[in-house]
């Protein structure tokens, strides 16, 4: 069906091996236990499949939440599996693993400067691997919420954003890390959207695109929400962004009756199209 579509790569959920709530009860499956060449022929299939239908791999999502409060056990597990991706990532030739930043909710927030030294440190433990495959690691605008009221989270302000992604790379000594752009999280926020991309600019190089009603995190499809899709666009093209146009859509094909999933995947395929037309305009 994503071949039928027209779709030209994909977006490849690894964290479907180490659920959230795993993490969050410190429960493991024991797949990221396993020696490498054991993951690794786990994910032949997903591999051979792409080849088939000539279908790539643009992006992969790592395990979230990336990081847990007074856990040193689960925190290690979650490491050894962000580092083990990396090398699947590598595997199926993506070129980009997106890795949460480390964050907690409302009640727990974590003061701006132990939050920003936690995540320092969890990212920088990656940079070996992330040299060795040569895969990018890709951090991601946040939100949180209470009492029903959406609240800004880490790298939700987007000249933070910058900082984490300059240090990183000056950590590293070359290009390790970039940015993933969500458009969704953005909105919920109230921010312009052409402004936030132009903030973060030319670090941005992976997208989470989808929409929404600006009250809730509902990822449908472009024009089924309020995103201002025209200043989106724009914010792309000025910002020079080269990268492909991946959707986070998937709460679209709940709208429609099964019947028609292949239509609803077309109509994005369709709309990414369009995008691309129009940011190369």
């Amino acid at each position: 069906m994503i071949h039928e579509a027209g779709f030209d790569v994909v977006d490849f959920n690894v964290d479907l091996w180490m659920p959230g709530t795993e993490i969050r009860k410190g429960e493991f499956s024991g797949f990221f236990d396993q020696d490498m060449d054991a993951i690794l022929e786990a994910m032949r299939p997903y591999k051979e499949a792409a080849e088939k239908y000539n279908v790539g791999f643009g992006q992969a999502h790592a395990p979230f939440p990336s990081y847990v409060k007074d856990n040193d056990f689960v925190n290690g597990k979650v490491l050894d599996a962000l580092k083990k991706c990396i090398e699947i990532c590598a595997y199926l030739g993506c070129p980009h693993l997106i890795v949460h930043p480390a964050f907690f909710d409302y009640d727990n927030r974590m003061d701006p400067d132990t939050e920003w030294d936690a995540n320092i440190k969890l990212y920088t433990a990656l940079i070996p691997v992330l040299k060795k495959c040569h895969v990018t690691c890709c951090l991601e605008n946040m939100f949180t919420g209470h009492r029903g009221k959406i609240y800004e989270a880490i790298c939700s302000d987007f000249n933070e954003a910058a900082a984490y992604i300059d240090e990183l790379n000056d950590i590293a000594g070359e290009k390790c890390f970039a940015f993933c752009f969500d458009t969704g999280h953005a909105l919920l926020l109230g921010h312009d959207i052409y402004t936030a991309i132009m903030q973060v600019g030319d670090r941005i190089e992976t997208l989470h695109i989808h929409d929404n009603n600006g009250l809730s995190d509902q990822h449908v499809a472009p024009y089924m929400g309020i995103l201002d899709w025209n200043r989106f666009i724009q914010g792309l093209r000025d910002a020079g962004y080269q990268g492909n146009l991946s959707f986070e859509t998937f709460n679209a094909c709940q709208v429609f009756d099964k019947e028609l999933m292949q239509e609803v995947l077309n109509l994005i395929a369709a709309t990414g199209r369009m995008f691309a037309r129009r940011i190369d305009g």
